[in-house]
């Protein structure tokens, strides 16, 4: 059992920066692909960006491709999402989650490829 503790949201204006965390225990983090997530209020949860669990290949949606960028540290265990030039529809609640893929290199990008997630932290971007 995968436990992901997520940090580092909050309320910031257009064009600035924020860097989440995703800290994982319970589990071999090396072991699971990892993904951030958001969903707006009333929209779907959509996929953001994804990095495999060998830390090989990364994935992003198109509207954030050159502003976001996913790491992880196996050290620590810990998933990061650096957020730059953040736009006001960049708000949401960002979730992170872990998942085990059968491919080193494979980054699921639906829900459905992650077996656990973290609670969420929100993000906010005011004009």
């Amino acid at each position: 059992q995968v436990q992901l503790i997520v940090s580092g949201g909050g309320l910031v204006q257009a064009g600035s920066s924020l860097r989440l965390s995703c800290a994982a225990s319970g589990g071999t983090f090396r072991s699971y692909a990892m993904g951030w997530f958001r969903q707006a209020a009333g929209k779907e949860r959509e996929f953001v960006a994804g990095i495999s669990r060998n830390g090989g290949s990364t994935t992003y949606m198109d509207s954030v491709k050159g502003r976001f960028t996913v790491s992880r540290d196996n050290a620590t265990n810990t998933l990061y999402l650096q957020m730059n030039s953040l736009k006001p529809e960049d708000s949401a609640v960002y979730f992170c989650a872990a998942g085990n893929p059968v491919f080193p290199h494979t980054v699921p990008t639906r829900p459905g490829g992650y077996n656990y997630w973290g609670q969420g932290t929100q993000v906010t971007v005011s004009s």
